[in-house]
């Protein structure tokens, strides 16, 4: 039944909404500190944009593994693990919401030149988060994404075709602004170098676009001449230009998989790690092997060393957990490495890092989009770049004995050198970013990188995947609930122009058509 609100009842409410309004505002007047800032500082914000986008996103212990898990370098021993098995559910946008900060971070620079860092900044921190949004589901709201202010509370959904436009121009922007810009405050991760920043905009630049490899036809993405003008700009230029977080002795600050008596980890006995990481170690005398794992308990009970290649097992993540178990509990299996576990700062862990520069490189190159260095040359500088991170950063204890010097590092690269053809070249540049990315790129890049190319080949058990069907592969997230509740129409319409209707994990998106 509707209710009738008579006139006077009305005329009362409003004259008590104006009276509340009017004793708020001198309430307000009397109040404001006249010597506190009314406005957050931009340095501010950039520190907590850069704190969301960075050490929330790798997060700590259990929640650390699960990249790794979907990424098929580790089994998860203690319980079905939904990524191990192959299994996606529904997403949510959350990692968008910081972007409300980026505005008032521009607006508030002092200075015209940090204006020009902020919005440089601004830029890459949008695409960054976009990038990583339509990367699980595909079409996202974008061109009306973040302007609850401006009264769009129901955003539309771009297409992702639009979306990697936008990317694509706002990194262009980013490149542009931040060549103008200064140093700034407020950054954990470059101490505000406002060059690392340009090239870190430029490198990951290279990244979308070599997702982009299926679309080289499109003539408003014009892939290949975007990704030649790019690779011409500043890039990063070793490890030390790493967009990563390096870890102190704090509590909620120290590495993401160690237990210190600064932070506690309860989950380091349950994973194992897989064949897909070890066996191609095992195979090529890969020392990066001993850095990486525990020899298997067993091997060593049998008398081998923990410097012999023969002593690391791996595991497959698609056999029952029931197998997986038996094998852990029997020694048949490899746990990580100790520095993992016991250094606080183990190692910095990277989101992009420069040898994934040098592998997306050497990628284009197999591809024929670049020329002039070959694909051997940067394909060589992403393995010994991982082999010499691994060496800064892991005491000589931890090594089994095996550890990598200049001169076997030097010779390294021509022990796997590119070969064949260039879908074999590509699994190769391929299988070397994966082993470079363990308890790296933690935002499900491996998985990708799979999902993109089919390397490393996974096995797949329909006995033990959870998608279904289960003889397929899921290729994607499904929406947010939140979405539905609230944006249905938009994520209704968006489901319908892309997958039929169906949200479901086997809808190919157009990224991979």
């Amino acid at each position: 039944m509707t209710k009738h609100i008579s006139k006077k009842a009305v005329i009362a409410t409003l004259i008590a909404g104006l009276g509340f309004s009017s004793c708020t505002k001198k309430f307000d007047k009397i109040n404001t500190n006249p010597d506190k800032p009314s406005t957050a500082a931009s340095e501010w914000l950039a520190t907590n944009i850069l704190t969301s986008v960075t050490s929330k996103d790798i997060s700590q212990g259990t929640g650390f593994r699960q990249p790794f898990t979907l990424g098929k370098y580790i089994s998860w021993t203690e319980l079905m693990s939904e990524y191990q098995y192959n299994k996606l559910t529904r997403v949510d946008f959350a990692r968008l919401l910081v972007l409300r900060d980026v505005d008032p971070m521009i607006k508030n620079a002092s200075t015209a030149d940090l204006k020009n860092t902020f919005e440089g900044f601004g830029h890459f921190i949008r695409a960054w988060q976009f990038f990583q949004t339509t990367m699980q589901v595909g079409d996202i709201p974008y061109s009306q994404a973040i302007q609850g202010s401006s009264g769009v509370i129901k955003a539309k959904y771009d297409t992702q075709k639009d979306v990697f436009l936008g990317i694509l121009n706002e990194l262009d922007q980013a490149d542009q602004l931040l060549s103008k810009g200064v140093n700034f405050t407020g950054d954990f991760i470059y101490q505000g170098n406002v060059d690392k920043w340009r090239r870190l905009a430029n490198s990951f630049q290279l990244y979308v676009l070599i997702n982009l490899y299926k679309k080289t036809t499109d003539k408003d993405l014009d892939v290949i001449n975007r990704f030649k003008a790019v690779a011409a700009r500043p890039l990063m230029r070793d490890f030390n230009d790493n967009f990563a977080v390096t870890y102190t002795a704090s509590a909620g600050y120290c590495y993401p998989w160690s237990s210190t008596p600064a932070q506690i980890n309860s989950f380091l006995d349950y994973p194992v790690l897989s064949s897909y990481l070890l066996d191609p170690m095992k195979a090529s005398q890969d020392k990066r092997l001993f850095y990486m794992a525990e020899p298997s308990p067993a091997q060593i009970s049998a008398g081998k060393t923990a410097s012999d290649y023969n002593a690391y097992l791996g595991i497959d993540p698609a056999d029952e957990l029931g197998t997986i178990v038996t094998n852990k509990k029997a020694g048949n299996s490899c746990a990580v490495n100790k520095r993992y576990e016991e250094l606080f700062n183990a190692e910095p862990v990277g989101l992009l890092n420069y040898w994934d520069v040098q592998f997306i490189l050497a990628e284009a190159a197999v591809r024929g989009w670049i020329t002039g260095t070959d694909a051997q040359t940067y394909y060589a500088n992403g393995i010994k770049s991982h082999m010499n991170f691994l060496v800064k950063y892991t005491p000589a204890s931890y090594a089994h004995g095996m550890v990598m010097d200049d001169a076997y590092i030097n010779a390294f690269p021509a022990t796997v050198t590119l070969a064949g053809t260039a879908e074999n070249q590509i699994k190769q540049i391929i299988t070397q970013k994966y082993i470079a990315g363990f308890f790296q790129n933690s935002d499900f890049n491996a998985w990708y990188e799979n999902r993109r190319t089919g390397y490393p080949a996974f096995t797949l058990k329909a006995a033990t995947n959870m998608n279904t069907p289960a003889n397929a592969m899921p290729v994607r997230w499904m929406y947010p609930q939140k979405e539905l509740d609230y944006n249905s129409d938009n994520v209704n319409s968006a489901v319908n122009a892309q997958y039929g209707g169906f949200d479901d994990a086997n809808q190919i998106m157009w990224l991979l058509k």
